[in-house]
């Protein structure tokens, strides 16, 4: 069978297909984090502090009595690219059995098009998960993700990691819990950001594993007790970023962490360039643009267990 590429995607309807790629990491399709799109080259988020204003009261305006500072975080994403080459001759047979009824998958591509596409932005979007936690910004396709950023911010609290087991998981979520300042243990959107071996190790833990767990677990259903649902600790919810390096994790805000991208933008683009008409090769090439990047706000309100 001959699979041939009639359409180039390119301007408003590529924004969409950014969106799939980008969007689609688990930390962003979660929303477990804020979301600022559309920033065309910098977004500024202010950031007020006050002393202590409350003063006792007399008949007279008092100025000067309490002071606002404002400062600013500055979210600047970076552009990003994507230039690949695909020979249609080793991706079509497998669209052409998702379109005979043979792929387990509930939504196939009705395009070769579409399916190139979301090939790729399966990709893209596994890189994005791992840049927003674990990223380097002096590597090649990544930007500093949080790790980086809070790691260098000496107002962030920091807690020393250990090898994270299931023997000793709960103790080690209770030094980060322990570590989170006054003003925040409560806030509503407040979240632990674990790595996956330590959800791991904590669900195991709570399966019969921990020295403070009874044998018969959580529920006394041994290891059976979870089902793949929501996690939480002391009350606090849990969220497997899966873009953790092991044995780390992130105890902040949702409303202090953000990622920013221009997805709807100028600047991002999907093409697809069927290479047939113009050499008779039988190569695909896409080609993306886009722009990621992430920042937080207050350091001093969260914790780094690393």
């Amino acid at each position: 069978m001959s699979v041939s590429l009639t359409t180039t995607y390119a301007g408003e309807f590529s924004g969409k297909y950014i969106a799939a790629a980008l969007l689609s990491a688990s930390t962003l399709e979660s929303g477990a984090i804020s979301i600022l799109p559309n920033v065309k080259f910098k977004s500024v988020i202010q950031k007020g502090a006050t002393d202590d204003i409350v003063k006792d009261a007399s008949c007279d305006f008092v100025s000067n009595q309490g002071t606002l500072t404002l400062t600013e975080a500055v979210l600047q994403p970076d552009e990003f690219q994507v230039n690949l080459e695909l020979c249609k001759k080793d991706l079509h047979n497998s669209w052409e059995a998702a379109q005979m009824g043979y792929s387990a998958h509930d939504n196939l591509a009705p395009s070769f098009a579409d399916f190139v596409i979301g090939h790729v932005a399966a990709k893209v979007a596994d890189r994005t998960e791992k840049n927003i936690w674990s990223g380097v910004g002096a590597n090649s396709g990544q930007f500093d993700g949080f790790a980086a950023k809070l790691g260098a911010d000496a107002d962030v609290i920091d807690v020393t990691a250990g090898t994270v087991t299931a023997a000793n998981v709960i103790a080690e979520l209770g030094k980060i819990v322990d570590a989170i300042p006054t003003s925040v243990y409560g806030q509503e959107d407040l979240t632990l950001y674990v790595s996956s071996n330590i959800a791991r190790a904590y669900i195991r833990a709570l399966g019969g594993f921990a020295a403070t767990i009874g044998a018969n677990g959580s529920d006394n259903k041994g290891t059976q007790w979870y089902n793949g649902g929501e996690l939480s600790f002391d009350g606090i919810n849990i969220f497997v970023a899966k873009g953790l390096a092991d044995n780390t994790a992130v105890a902040a805000q949702k409303s202090n962490l953000y990622f920013g991208t221009g997805v709807l933008n100028d600047q991002n683009e999907v093409k697809v360039i069927d290479m047939s008409d113009i050499d008779g090769s039988q190569n695909v090439r896409i080609i993306m643009r886009f722009t990621a990047g992430v920042q937080h706000v207050f350091g001093g309100d969260i914790v780094l267990y690393s």
